[in-house]
Formats: structure tokens, sequence, C-alpha cells
């Protein structure tokens, strides 16, 4: 416990932290100014591959961007999956949600500002299209789920067999998430994106489900990709997750091992790779006989 709160105090004092917040800021007000501002696109009917594009192009795009600063997470649903696994640290977790609401409700209020009939736009506020609230919630919770798994599994130091865009692929997850939930529910994915909206137009209506859902699915993502799915994964790591904390923001470095059964295990793996040397420098060494060791 003394350790995670020593850690939280170095990352709260440290220089990085303070750009990534800006960069949390700065990325979600223009998720929010250009995903939402798709969804009416000031007054005229737009199609929800439209929107799907907007939101997946945006969030792929401004990844790219700011994830060397921030790991470009703009979404609290993916901060909170990297908070329950010690990718990022409890105050820096924190602030980085703070920073994602705030500067959602700027990308709202901008959107406010340069619409024509600004009354009249709903800003993409997310409502519930003939379904409960609790369905509204399954959904929200499922495909936030796929986008916080992708995320994980893009950003997997420990995996060889990645060559691609990590943030065109989690881009194509977002547009993904539209393309199935925005006649359920405007697909929210983002309880941010949810909040900014709802605060410049003052709409409250099952406010709850964007946030719950999206968070909900979001860290149940990051359990199951980190403790079944990654490729460091090991079932004892399962017992130790709590009580352990990782400063950085994704990607991750390396893991600091503490738990006895891994630091037996790689010490047996160190010394069968250490033999595998020493017979390797022997063979190398044996001199070759002429005529193939016959005299």
């Amino acid at each position: 416990m003394w350790k995670i709160m020593q850690e939280n105090l170095e990352d709260l004092t440290s220089a990085n932290l303070w750009r990534a917040l800006a960069a949390e800021f700065l990325g979600t007000l223009f998720l929010v100014l250009v995903g939402c501002g798709s969804i009416e696109n000031n007054g005229q009917a737009t199609s929800v591959v439209q929107v799907a594009l907007a939101f997946g192009l945006v969030f792929g795009t401004l990844v790219w961007c700011v994830q060397h600063i921030s790991g470009g997470h703009l979404n609290p649903a993916i901060t909170a999956g990297a908070l329950v696994v010690r990718r990022v640290s409890i105050i820096r977790g924190l602030l980085y949600i703070i920073a994602q609401c705030v500067g959602a409700i700027a990308g709202a209020a901008v959107l406010y500002g340069v619409a024509s009939k600004p009354e009249a736009t709903r800003l993409g506020v997310n409502t519930l299209n003939g379904i409960t609230a609790a369905q509204g919630f399954g959904v929200e919770l499922m495909v936030t789920f796929i986008l916080v798994f992708v995320v994980l599994a893009s950003t997997d130091e420990k995996r060889t067999d990645l060559s691609g865009s990590a943030p065109l692929t989690i881009g194509l997850a977002v547009a993904a998430g539209h393309l199935f939930a925005f006649q359920y529910t405007k697909c929210s994915m983002n309880s941010a994106r949810s909040f900014g909206p709802a605060v410049i137009k003052n709409s409250w209506e099952s406010h709850w489900v964007y946030w719950v859902g999206p968070v909900v699915g979001g860290i149940l993502a990051a359990l199951v990709y980190e403790y079944i799915f990654s490729a460091g994964a090991t079932f004892t790591r399962t017992k130790k997750f709590v009580l352990r904390s990782k400063k950085c923001a994704l990607p991750t470095p390396k893991e600091k091992v503490n738990d006895k059964a891994d630091v037996v295990e790689i010490q047996m793996e160190e010394k069968k790779e250490e033999e595998e040397k020493i017979e390797e420098k022997v063979i190398e060494e044996e001199p070759v006989q002429p005529n193939g060791g016959k005299d």
C-alpha cells in the first residue's frame, strides 16, 4: 500500500502528467466536436455510416497524435480499464477522467457555438431508441467491451505478431461499435462523449446508462484481456493485480515481478537458458578432428 501511495505521489509531481492531461483534454474536445457534430451536421440529416466513420476516423487520428504522451485514452472507460490492471496510477487515472470530461464539455460548447440554430440542435445527446435502460446498459457494455479489448490487444508490448497501426485498429473498433449500437443508444462507448453534450443541453434522461455501461464494459474487458488473453498472461498474476501499481500509460514497460511463484518460474527459465548457452559454447569450442574423427 505504501508503495502504491509513493508511486502516485511521484506521478502527481511529474512533468509528464500535466502534458498528458492537456493531451487528454484537447483530444476529447476534438472528438466530441467532430463526432457529435456529424450526428446532426448543422441541422442536416446524416446516415449511421457517416456518424460511424466520423467517430472512428477522428478517434484513431487523435490517438495517433497523443498516444506517445498520454497513451491516447480520450475515454473514461479505457482509463478505468487501464486503472484496474495497473497500467496507470490511481491519481493519473482520476485526473485523466476529469480532463476528458472537461474537454468533452468544451467540445460540446464549441459545437453549440458554431451551430446555425443552437437551440434546436441536440449536440448528439445520447437517447434510448425504443429500448429500456437495462437493454441500453447491455448494449453499451458490449460495444465498450470490444473497444477496450481492442485497445489492450493493440498496445500489448509483449506481442510479437503486431505489425499494423494500433490507432487505425482502435478507430475501426469505434466505427464498428457505432454501426451496431447507434440505432439503439446513439452509441456512447465513451462516458465523457455523453457527458459533454448532456451538460450543455441539460439533458440527463437515463444518463447513468452511458456511465455505468461503458465503465463496466471497459473494466471487464481489461481484466479478461490482461489475465487470460494477453501475451504475458499467467494464472498467478490474477492473485496479485490489486497490489501492484504501474505508473505509465499505455503501453506498459516491463513488469516488476514480486510473486514467489513467478520468481521461481523465472529463475528456472534463466537457469535453463544459461545451461543451453554453456552447451552451445562447448560445442563451438570443441576441436574438429580431421577425417571425421578417424585415425
